[in-house]
């Protein structure tokens, strides 16, 4: 068990390297015009006629604003190698887990898992949001189908630095007898939305039941580019000084503005149990009021 909890710690090491980098932010604003086209970037002057545009990649072009179909302000965006990189679209959650960051207000997503995990989730502040999800057996004669929300809070402690979550998965399972459910949870995210690390703590509860040892949990994202996001996700349950579950995964997420996609491997580390390794895959479709 030493062994696996080493190997776990040892791939989280290397998200935590730039956990606290520095970040410059510029304010740039993101221009539709009516050909369909998109630009990003910070305007350098105006006009009757147009705007001139500094984009990352073109330089300063002109646009006339005959040709602007929708101008918006980017808000606060991070510029690095020559390029804008815009806010994580999916910074709250990794694989399967949460971390201290929380869905801000106004906005949410669509999450799904091996087109039977769904779940639905909206930011009612920039510090509270709220989950509820199924997996639609129903569909298949009718068989029992669980359901379960996930209300969460997220805490600020040190800007872009630290942040804490707590929040519960509470369920039952439709069509079965005493089938309700909890896991209860806190994690600690140390670094920005972009790159950071999360340890957290679980007790999950069934039949009037809590488990005595919690799940652990040590997580971590690195953003490589203005898409690109490598993640890590490992979960270690003990039972006693020489037994116990643990699974460590890796992978990548890609984030457009539209959709993102994870991919990844889930090993489970036992040594009763051969080498096996599951694929995942998961979409996340953005909604609401998101820059």
């Amino acid at each position: 068990m030493k062994k696996i909890v080493t190997l776990i710690v040892l791939a989280c090491c290397v998200f935590s390297l730039q956990v606290f980098s520095q970040e410059k932010k510029d304010s740039v604003y993101r221009i539709s015009t009516v050909d369909g086209n998109e630009y990003v970037g910070k305007i350098v002057s105006r006009s009757s006629d147009g705007i001139i545009l500094n984009t990352s990649q073109l330089g300063n072009i002109t646009i006339r604003n005959a040709d602007i179909k929708k101008m918006s302000a980017a808000g606060e965006v991070r510029m690095e190698k020559g390029e804008y990189y815009f806010d994580n679209p999916q910074s709250s959650r990794y694989f399967l887990s949460q971390n201290g960051y929380g869905v801000k207000k106004g906005e949410g997503y669509y999450s799904n898992a091996w087109i039977f995990f769904n779940e639905v989730t909206y930011g009612f502040t920039n510090n509270f949001s709220l989950s509820a999800g199924l997996v639609p057996l129903f569909l298949f004669s009718g068989a029992e189908t669980p359901v379960w929300i996930n209300p969460k809070l997220s805490i600020p402690v040190a800007r872009d630095k630290v942040n804490l979550g707590v929040g519960a998965y509470l369920g039952t399972v439709i069509g079965a007898e005493e089938s309700s459910f909890a896991f209860l949870y806190g994690n600690a995210t140390f670094g920005s939305r972009d790159k950071n690390v999360t340890i957290g703590l679980g007790w999950g509860a069934a039949g009037g039941e809590m488990s005595s040892t919690p799940l652990i949990t040590l997580a971590g994202m690195l953003r490589v580019s203005p898409r690109w996001y490598l993640l890590t996700e490992n979960q270690l349950l003990s039972f006693g000084a020489d037994d116990g579950i643990a699974i460590m995964s890796g992978g990548a997420r890609y984030a457009a503005r539209k959709i993102s996609i994870d991919f990844g491997l889930f090993l489970p580390l036992q040594s009763d149990v051969g080498f096996f390794a599951a694929p995942w895959l998961g979409i996340q479709v953005p909604f609401g009021k998101r820059k």
